[in-house]
C-alpha cells in the first residue's frame, strides 16, 4: 500500500526536520529567543509526527487476515490523527506556554543575528520538503486532470498531505518568528518575542484542527472519487440483462484501497452462468480502470427487494445517491 511517493515525501520532511529542531535549540539556548525556543519544539513535534507516520505505513501495509478481512489500511488514517492531536496537544500547547512565559517575563535577544541566520536556513530546507510533497499531488492532480488545490482537498493519502499541512504552517512560522525578531530589536521591545510564540502557537492549532478534520473524514469511512463510481455505473449501463442499478457504495480502507459493492436487478431470465461472468467482466474492467480498485462486489437484487431492505436498516436511497457524495 505505501507507495514510492508517500516515502520519498516522509523521509524528505523527517531529514529536513531532524536538522532544523537541533539548529533552533541551539540558537534559542545561545540567544535567549522564546520565538526560537518555540520554532524549536514546533520542528522537534514535526519530526516525531514522521516518524508516527512512517510507523503508520508498515502498520497499515500488513496483509489482510481473518480479524482484518479488508486489510490494515485504515489504520494508516488513525496514526496520521494521532498526528493532529500531537500537534495541537505539544506542537501548540508547549508553544503558546513558552509564548505566555516570555510575555511574564521578557528579557533581549542577544545575537540576534545567529537566530536570523537559523531561520533563513530554515526556510529553504523547509521549502525544499514542502516542494517534494507538492510534486507528488502535481502528478496525481495530471492522473486525475484536476487542479492543484482541488486534488489537495480530495488527496486520500495522509503521509502527503500532512507533511504539506505541517511544512506551510512551518514556514508560516518560520516567517512570523523572523519578523518577530526584527521588530523586537528595532522596536527594543523583547515582548514582542513571546507574542511572537502565541502567533506560531496559533498556528500550529490552526493547522492541527484542520488535519484533525481531514483524517475524521477518511477515518470514519469516505466514499471513493465519484470518477470511479461514475465509470462502475457506465460499465453497467453498457450490460444489456441489467434492468436497474439499485445502488453503488464505496470505501476507502487506505490511500490506495478501494472496495466497491453493487446492487443490480437483472432480468428474470438471466441465466446464473452469465450473472457469473458478467460480476468476472466488471470486477476486471473496473481494475483495469483504476489500480486503487482492489474488490468489486456485484450483488443481483431486485430494485423491490432493495428497497425493502434499506427500509428495514432505516436508510434514505436518495441519500445514498452517488451524486450526493462529497470528496
Amino acid at each position: 500500500m505505501a507507495t514510492d511517493a508517500s516515502k520519498t515525501t516522509l523521509l524528505a520532511a523527517l531529514g529536513a526536520n531532524t536538522g532544523i529542531a537541533i539548529a533552533k535549540f541551539c540558537g534559542a539556548a545561545y540567544t535567549g529567543s522564546s520565538a526560537m525556543a518555540s520554532e524549536g519544539i514546533h520542528s522537534l513535534v514535526d519530526t516525531g509526527n514522521q516518524i508516527l507516520l512512517l510507523f503508520g505505513l508498515k502498520d497499515a501495509s500488513r496483509p489482510a487476515d481473518a480479524p482484518h478481512p479488508f486489510g490494515y489500511g485504515l489504520r494508516l488514517y488513525f496514526w496520521a490523527f494521532v498526528v493532529s492531536v500531537a500537534i495541537f496537544a505539544l506542537g501548540s500547547g508547549l508553544t503558546i506556554h513558552e509564548g505566555l512565559a516570555k510575555i511574564g517575563h521578557p528579557t533581549p535577544i542577544s545575537h540576534a543575528w545567529v537566530n536570523m541566520l537559523i531561520l533563513a536556513v530554515s526556510i529553504l530546507l523547509e521549502g525544499t520538503s514542502l516542494l517534494v510533497a507538492i510534486k507528488a499531488v502535481k502528478k496525481e492532480a495530471r492522473n486525475r486532470s484536476l487542479s492543484f488545490l482541488e486534488t489537495l482537498r480530495t488527496h486520500r493519502d495522509p503521509t502527503i498531505f500532512a507533511v504539506i499541512y505541517e511544512d506551510t504552517a512551518a514556514i508560516a512560522g518560520l516567517l512570523v518568528a523572523l519578523a518577530g525578531t526584527v521588530l523586537a530589536l528595532v522596536l527594543d521591545m523583547p515582548v514582542i518575542d513571546g507574542w511572537t510564540s502565541i502567533i506560531i502557537g496559533l498556528i500550529l492549532a490552526v493547522t492541527a484542527i484542520s488535519l484533525a478534520r481531514r483524517c475524521y473524514t477518511l477515518l470514519t469511512g469516505q466514499a471513493a472519487d465519484p470518477v470511479i463510481e461514475e465509470r462502475l455505473r457506465e460499465i453497467l449501463g453498457e450490460i444489456a440483462v441489467i434492468d436497474h442499478v439499485n445502488e453503488v457504495r464505496t470505501m476507502h480502507f487506505g490511500p490506495s484501497e478501494v472496495l466497491l459493492i453493487v446492487s443490480a436487478d437483472f432480468r428474470d431470465d438471466t441465466p446464473a452462468a452469465i450473472v457469473k461472468r458478467i460480476v468476472a467482466q466488471v470486477d476486471e474492467r473496473m481494475r483495469d480502470a483504476f489500480e486503487d480498485v482492489r474488490r468489486v462486489y456485484l450483488e443481483a437484487q431486485s430494485i423491490q427487494s432493495h428497497l425493502e431492505v434499506l427500509d428495514d436498516l432505516g436508510e434514505d436511497a436518495d441519500a445514498l445517491a452517488w451524486d450526493n457524495v462529497e470528496t
